[in-house]
């Protein structure tokens, strides 16, 4: 009997420690766990954004059956308020439209890890889709994403890894037509050509409600 409870008490004292431990942690880092993202709007295989810039609004229709590691990823920031007043850094007519980790002033923002390519989902490159910016490194992509403004099967995988689709622009794709055509030109801030001389600030991006059936 004896044996037992001391057991149960090393048990139960294991437990505090370890609880202890977690919140001394915790006040050391001064930070809370970031969640993936997948706690948005769980049941929704196809969750909308509205995007808004300092050029106009338009909506992007995610798809989180084909892409649900991009998709968390992008809501996670989304959720964390972390878009809010970038800029679109990157604009190439005809080509792309990339943003998402840029303040106006060029400062980079800050990630939260690199994610899994998950450009063999089967979708492609295509007119006003978005998908995620990367690095040479197939798994190297965090925060950045961008639109495609004509279709670009180079960019789909083949015998080398794609760059990740995961949605497209639902409504209000003329919007994205004039940030396209915006005059750019080299920054020597961010040592890159195709830069906007008037920067296109994406203002705020809005988790919108999901559909009821």
């Amino acid at each position: 009997m004896k044996a037992v409870t001391s057991i149960t008490f090393v048990f139960i004292l294991s437990l505090l420690l370890g609880s202890f431990s977690s919140a001394d942690a915790h006040a050391k880092t001064g930070k809370r766990a970031v969640k993936d993202g997948s706690h948005i709007q769980p049941d929704n295989f196809y969750p909308r954004v509205k995007m808004v810039t300092s050029m106009g609004e338009f909506i992007v229709e995610l798809d989180r059956r084909k892409a649900p590691i991009s998709v968390n990823n992008f809501l996670k920031y989304v959720d964390m308020r972390s878009y809010e007043d970038t800029i679109f850094h990157r604009i190439i007519p005809g080509f792309v439209v990339q943003g998402g980790g840029y303040t106006a002033e060029f400062e980079p923002k800050p990630s939260l890890g690199t994610i899994f390519n998950e450009s063999g989902n089967g979708l492609k490159n295509e007119t006003y889709t978005i998908a995620m910016a990367r690095q040479n490194d197939p798994h190297s992509a965090t925060r950045q994403f961008y639109f495609n403004m004509r279709d670009t099967p180079s960019l789909d995988p083949g015998r080398n890894w794609g760059y990740a689709v995961f949605g497209y622009v639902a409504e209000g794709s003329e919007v994205l037509d004039s940030i396209s055509e915006v005059e750019t030109q080299y920054s020597m801030d961010l040592r890159a050509p195709d830069v906007p001389i008037t920067p296109v600030v994406l203002q705020k991006v809005i988790i919108l409600p999901a559909p009821t059936f």
